[in-house]
C-alpha cells in the first residue's frame, strides 16, 4: 500500500522508514510506543522550512518586479494549512496515514491540520532521502505549478495583520493560548491575540494554528473598520 503512495508522488525511497515515520501520528507513536519523538513532528519542523525556503526562491526568481510584501503573501498561501491539505487529498495521503484509535474514530484521516502536517513531513523525508532537488521536484509538481496570478486564495490573516501594523513604530503582536478542552482527537483550541499589549480578539479552532489564524482575522477587521 505504501508503494501506491511512492507512486502518486512520483517519488521511490531507498529508505522506506523516512516514508514510515512521515506517515506516523503523535497519536499512534504515543497509543503504540508512548514515545512522541517516533512520531512525525520532527519531520514536518523540518519540511516547514525546507518548503517555505524552496517556495521563497522559487517566487523571487518569477515574480522580479514584485515587492516583499507580495512575495509574502503569495509564498503565504502557497504553504498555508488550506493549500498543503488539498495537495495531501489529491495524493490520497490520508488513506496512508498511522492514527491512533480516538484520531482514527474522530476522523483525522480528512483533518486539514493533520494532512497539512503529514504533508510536510512527507516533504522532508522526500529531503533527507533524496537531497535537495528530489524535494525541489515535489514541491514544484504539487505545490509551485499553480500559483494564483493575483489575489492569494486563501487569506493570511496573521501575515496581514503583521503587515498593518508594522506600518507604525514599535508594533508588538502576540498570542496566548487560553484554553484546550476536549478528547485528543477533537480538540478545541482558544488563542487570545494581544497588540501592545491589549487584547484584540479572541479565536477558537481545532489546531493551535487555526485559533491563532481565527484571532488576527478579528483583529484585522477590527482595526481595518476603525
Amino acid at each position: 500500500m505504501i508503494r501506491d503512495l511512492e507512486a502518486a508522488i512520483g517519488y521511490t525511497f531507498r529508505d522506506i522508514s523516512l516514508l514510515q515515520n512521515a506517515l506516523t501520528h503523535s497519536s499512534y507513536a504515543n497509543e503504540r510506543w508512548r514515545n512522541s519523538l517516533a512520531s512525525n513532528e520532527r519531520l514536518e519542523f523540518l519540511g516547514d522550512s525546507v518548503l517555505g525556503m524552496i517556495t521563497a526562491e522559487h517566487l523571487y526568481r518569477i515574480f522580479p518586479h514584485r515587492p516583499e510584501g507580495e512575495l509574502t503573501k503569495v509564498r503565504a498561501d502557497l504553504v498555508c494549512e488550506t493549500t498543503l491539505a488539498r495537495v495531501a487529498r489529491s495524493i490520497r495521503l490520508g488513506d496512508h496515514l498511522l492514527l491512533g484509535h480516538g484520531e482514527e474514530q474522530g476522523g483525522g484521516r480528512q483533518r486539514a491540520s493533520i494532512l497539512a502536517d503529514a504533508m510536510e513531513s512527507v516533504i522532508a523525508a522526500v529531503y533527507l532521502d533524496g537531497g535537495f532537488q528530489a524535494a525541489k521536484s515535489l514541491i514544484h509538481r504539487f505545490i509551485l505549478s499553480d500559483i494564483p496570478a493575483e489575489k492569494p486564495r486563501n487569506m493570511d490573516y496573521k501575515t496581514a495583520l503583521q503587515e498593518l501594523v508594522q506600518q507604525k513604530k514599535n508594533q508588538v503582536i502576540s498570542y496566548v493560548l487560553t484554553g484546550e478542552e476536549g478528547p485528543d482527537h477533537a480538540k478545541v483550541f482558544t488563542v487570545e491575540l494581544f497588540l501592545n499589549g491589549t487584547s484584540m480578539g479572541t479565536g477558537a479552532g481545532s489546531s493551535k494554528k487555526r485559533a491563532e489564524q481565527e484571532a488576527a482575522r478579528i483583529a484585522f477587521e477590527t482595526l481595518t473598520q476603525e
